[in-house]
């Protein structure tokens, strides 16, 4: 990405109407009427909302009590999809961030005021390139871009080694469209620095081991899960490099659609990154019989352009849960694969 143009460069056009905006504050591209089927899906979402607010409690102060009782509840219901009210609510209840908020008071202003940062103008130069479709990011010096910049400032003076990457933005603002700036900050920490599920931090170390380490596993598993079309991408000299990154650094909030990253991320703030290998390998599945017939420069579009129907996540997401990747077995092959990577790196 080119990363010349500043935040001065961005000039929003006019904010758009109500009409024109979709129901997460995006920039509709067709404009349709479906009031019915939008009434349908209110009535079954306002069910949902008062199922989870008798599990989580008042301000989440059941929720570690519900877990504990009923875990497969928990795990069901988050994969159906976390009602978008009470999104950012169990956002923070799921990945560990609340308590961390708590045993760090004033922590985050301190990071955002006094202190100063090498990435500032790195963070200045991306923020309009962070879903800029959307409405809450587009002005120019506006509230949304201001508290993306704050996230990701604080961010990489909390922790200097990491410091500022691009990729880390959509993550922040993915976050920020449910909860404050503080609360996005502590959920940034608690997946970077591995709060209930392993760290993310090195996703963005300089070199992207973690990354490394992922294509090399996503690799392998194409090809045990796939054989005939992990063959077809040996012999068209494809590799998940050319396809996959993002998916892995911003676990798919980046180019995909918003209701498919945002269900996604409910799962994997739960269980972990094991759902970005089988979104991966659901999606690839789903388009089997078209690639495998694809050659090279046609391959590498069809994998950066899934169809629209492929990126339905009552289609998708399905497909992914079926899909077995952390079996004893395949916890040996991953093991073995990583200690593969690594040794080719030393060796």
């Amino acid at each position: 990405m080119d990363r010349s143009r500043g935040i001065n460069d961005y000039e929003p056009g006019p904010v758009p109407s109500e009409s024109r905006v979709d129901r997460y504050g995006f920039i509709k591209q067709n404009v349709s009427n479906s009031s019915a089927a939008e009434g349908l899906g209110k009535s079954r979402e306002a069910r949902r909302v008062r199922k989870w607010r008798k599990m989580i409690g008042v301000g989440g102060s059941d929720w570690k009590h519900y877990v504990r009782r009923k875990p497969h509840v928990v795990k069901r219901r988050i994969r159906k999809g976390i009602p978008d009210c009470l999104r950012g609510l169990v956002w923070q209840l799921i990945s560990g961030s609340r308590d961390l908020l708590l045993m760090n008071p004033g922590v985050y202003e301190q990071l955002v005021i006094y202190e100063t940062s090498a990435s500032e103008l790195d963070i200045i130069r991306d923020i309009s390139r962070t879903f800029p479709t959307h409405v809450f990011f587009q002005q120019r010096h506006g509230p949304g871009q201001r508290s993306l910049y704050n996230v990701l400032k604080a961010y990489s003076v909390f922790d200097r080694a990491v410091g500022y990457v691009q990729g880390m933005g959509f993550l922040a603002g993915l976050l920020l469209l449910y909860m404050s700036e503080e609360d996005a900050f502590w959920l940034l920490v608690a997946l970077l620095k591995g709060a209930v599920h392993a760290p993310m931090e090195g996703l963005y170390q300089v070199g992207l081991p973690l990354v490394q380490q992922y294509l090399f596993q996503f690799e392998h598993l194409v090809r045990e899960h796939l054989p005939k079309l992990g063959e077809h991408f040996s012999r068209e000299m494809i590799n998940p490099s050319m396809y996959a990154s993002q998916w892995f650094i911003t676990v798919f909030s980046y180019s995909f659609p918003f209701p498919l990253a945002l269900r996604i991320w409910d799962v994997f703030l739960f269980e972990g990154v094991k759902i970005v290998f089988k979104v991966g390998l659901a999606l690839l599945k789903y388009c089997h019989d078209d690639l495998i017939n694809l050659s090279f420069e046609k391959l590498i579009h069809a994998l950066r352009n899934f169809p629209e129907d492929a990126m339905n996540p009552d289609i998708l997401l399905p497909m992914a849960y079926s899909i077995k990747v952390l079996s004893l077995s395949t916890q040996v092959f991953m093991a073995l694969s990583t200690l593969k990577f690594l040794m080719s790196i030393h060796f």
